[in-house]
């Protein structure tokens, strides 16, 4: 649990929003490298790693995605602010008063997500306003008055712009931050890794490990998966809020989200599992949901297709989770890399 709270944090801290996810590859690729596992990159950034199993007859595979919520530079506008388009799901009025970071080709800049002419002081609908990518701006932190201005400080449409995440740990276990969907995923993924790697265990079966990159725009299960394989286990954030069967403590379990129904047999076995390991598996269906399992199948896929997750409160805005959740998911993904 050290290893993987101490993993989350890192992780957290490294940007990666969709798109630019370069620098928390190359941190897993370091985790990777500790363990005595090589990982290559695919064409679109992902990272693909083989675990050989005591056998072979049934190769699985198991992702998680490494890509986060961003946005990026849509218009420099007349008076040097930023107009930004999502990188897919961003709640913009949970991101109001987020400090950013603008990348550039040259370097970054600052900055904070406001409302325009915001101040309540000069217009008396600021309260009242609506919260989105039109009505919200980034006001940076240089001096600047005009988009010839801004343009001077090496600012450009395209540029890619992170949110500050925000992370907390708690002494009654609560984890608070952006972008737990899904680090905290990949998290649990490297720890139960790394614990079979440091007992000097075997996978019961030739294993796959993909950490994509593009899964928050809907296609990072897409590549990178070979076709042969028998199960996939996914592992997203589970959701939670009003008529959910999860909730933050636990690990849950997926049997239906927007694209259909995931594999009854390999969520049955998950679940046998979890029994076997004393884990507290919570089924559950997610109405506005889909993950990299879902474009693994759109992509011709044919393996089994189950998902998990630690539950995570508030997805896509300020997101929490607790350590009793990540233990679960992280004990679930070891006991199954066990499994022949």
């Amino acid at each position: 649990m050290d290893y993987l709270l101490r993993l989350l944090e890192d992780l957290i801290n490294t940007p990666s929003p969709t798109g630019a996810t370069d620098w928390v590859m190359g941190f897993v690729e370091n985790e990777l490298d500790a363990m005595g596992i090589t990982g290559r990159r695919t064409n679109k950034g992902a990272i693909v790693a083989n675990l050989s199993g005591i056998k072979h007859d049934r190769p699985r595979g198991l992702t998680a995605h490494v890509d986060t919520l961003g946005a990026i530079v849509a218009e420099i506008k007349p008076s040097g602010r930023l107009r930004l388009s999502a990188l897919n799901g961003v709640m913009w009025p949970t991101v109001e008063s987020e400090g950013v970071t603008v990348t550039t080709r040259t370097g970054q800049i600052r900055g904070s997500i406001v409302l325009t002419n915001g101040a309540i002081h000069v217009n008396r609908e600021a309260t009242t306003a609506k919260r989105d990518a039109d009505s919200l701006e980034v006001r940076l932190d240089e001096r600047t008055n005009s988009a010839e201005e801004t343009r001077l400080l090496g600012i450009e449409v395209g540029d890619i712009v992170s949110f500050d995440p925000r992370y907390e740990h708690s002494q009654s276990g609560f984890v608070r931050s952006r972008f737990l969907d899904d680090k905290a995923g990949v998290a649990c993924l490297l720890a139960a890794m790394k614990a079979l790697n440091d007992a000097g265990l075997s996978v019961g079966q030739d294993s796959v490990v993909l950490f994509s990159n593009f899964e928050e725009v809907g296609h990072g299960g897409s590549e990178g998966l070979p076709m042969d394989l028998s199960e996939l286990v996914v592992i997203d954030m589970a959701c939670i809020g009003s008529g959910q069967n999860g909730d933050e403590f636990h690990c849950s379990v997926c049997l239906k989200d927007s694209s259909g129904p995931y594999s009854r047999e390999l969520s049955d076995k998950l679940r046998l599992i979890a029994d076997s390991a004393g884990v507290e598996l919570k089924p559950d269906v997610y109405p506005y949901y889909g993950s990299d399992g879902s474009q693994y199948w759109r992509a011709g896929g044919a393996a089994q297709v189950a998902l998990i997750g630690p539950g995570v409160d508030t997805s896509h805005g300020y997101e929490r989770t607790h350590i009793d959740a990540l233990r679960d998911t992280a004990t679930l993904l070891a006991e199954y890399l066990l499994e022949e």
